[in-house]
């Protein structure tokens, strides 16, 4: 049996698809489990009020779901993976916008909770998104060559800076 894949598929890690479905739902029974039932790690809680980190979770979510969509409307404005290097718009600012916007999606779940267990699965998702993304910027430098090392040089892989021209 032939696995139907997308449009791109080879731009990826082998199974990424796997990892996009599996590391959100790993990430949120951590942390429905420790915020909500448990209770193990949410010391801090009682130290810092639901009025300072609801509109602070709420905040992050926003901005999160924003470079999502910018950059997915600058990738796939086609429908169709592009064929030429993108590195204007958001990704003037930032090498990955989409994973940078799906770890600050973790993070505002972590400022509304503060679960410690959660703070650690998050640095432990991360290591596992930097190797999709080494992976996914080595087929880029393969594609591209001195274009994308180039863009590399001026361009942070995970931190925005929208200051930098």
């Amino acid at each position: 049996m032939k696995i139907k894949r997308h449009e791109g598929h080879e731009r990826e890690i082998p199974h990424a698809h796997i990892y996009h479905a599996l590391l959100p739902i790993i990430f949120m029974a951590f942390w429905i489990l420790d915020s909500q039932f448990f209770q193990i790690s949410t010391i801090l809680n009682h130290y810092i009020s639901l009025f300072i980190r609801l509109p602070l979770s709420i905040g992050i979510l926003i901005i999160a779901i924003t470079f999502i969509l910018i950059s997915h409307r600058d990738l796939f404005h086609s429908h169709q993976p592009p064929n030429n290097l993108i590195t204007t718009g958001i990704f003037s600012h930032v090498r990955n916008p989409m994973y940078f916007g799906i770890l600050l999606i973790y993070v505002a779940f972590i400022a509304f909770s503060i679960s410690l267990i959660s703070v650690v699965l998050f640095f432990i998702l991360f290591l596992v998104y930097d190797k999709m993304v080494n992976f996914e910027e080595s087929i880029l430098e393969e594609k591209f060559g001195s274009q994308y090392l180039t863009y590399k040089q001026k361009v942070s892989k995970w931190i925005p800076n929208p200051f930098k021209k």
